[in-house]
């Protein structure tokens, strides 16, 4: 399990359950249809938990290249290894999104609206706003690394001796992202990972679903550059603050 494996493991399986839980309460027929906004915020946290599971071993799990940025911009990650992260987060989310096609196609094929198709894949906005829904992607993400930048080891306090907490320690991070999905994701959908959206995004517009609808390519990119520069932000304010 190489760093680059890790990553295309972790992120697949991030995307699987997360756009899995999109796919269950958003397509016809599904037991989870309808079942809500707090199934989809919970869903996401879940996925978030296990890819880090699998993957923070030998990769610290960034699965994400705002992560993997902002991790850099801090002086906490090699800038040689991001283009190698962004390349396996792009192929596990690509392979997330394939196997949420391939175990949900006739829930597809019975769903008739192209907009909710489109919507287990990608995300988009509720009022579509240029500049606040990029500030909104900009605000979550910057909550995410900001947040992750300050997550602390346990130690034993006599002797400063950190200790793991094993498969545990992936909770932390899956809670914030819960968080954020809960408080701040309405507006956007809370991409908050240029892999999480714009990977699943081709995936959608490549596969022979009937019905597609609008690919929604206007919006695309705020989806990437939103966490990007939120990511970038709050590594620098922590480097400010350090």
């Amino acid at each position: 399990m190489t760093p680059f494996i890790a990553e295309i493991i972790g992120t697949a399986l991030l995307m699987l359950l997360g756009i899995g839980v999109n796919a269950n309460v958003t397509l016809n027929k599904t037991y989870g249809q309808g079942s809500g906004w707090i199934v989809i915020t919970t869903g996401w946290a879940f996925a978030v938990y296990v890819g880090v599971v699998v993957a923070a071993p030998h990769s610290g799990a960034h699965l994400n290249p705002a992560v993997s940025i902002g991790l850099a911009v801090a002086n906490k990650f090699d800038w040689n290894l991001v283009p190698i992260y962004i390349l396996a987060q792009f192929i596990g989310a690509m392979l997330g999104a394939l196997l949420i096609w391939i175990t949900h196609k006739d829930h597809f094929d019975v769903t008739v609206d192209g907009d909710s198709k489109r919507g287990v894949f990608c995300t988009g906005p509720a009022i579509p706003n240029t500049t606040i829904n990029l500030f909104n992607e900009i605000l979550g993400t910057f909550v995410l690394v900001f947040t992750v930048l300050y997550f602390t080891d346990a130690i034993i306090s006599d002797s400063a001796t950190i200790i793991g907490l094993g498969s545990l320690g992936a909770l932390p991070v899956a809670l914030l992202v819960w968080a954020i999905g809960i408080s701040l994701g309405g507006t956007t959908g809370y991409a908050i990972n240029p892999a999480r959206d714009l990977g699943p995004r081709i995936v959608h517009a490549l596969l022979p679903l009937k019905n597609k609808g609008n690919m929604g390519w206007g919006y695309a990119w705020i989806p990437v550059v939103g966490p990007i520069i939120g990511a970038s932000l709050a590594a620098l304010l922590g480097l400010v603050l350090a």
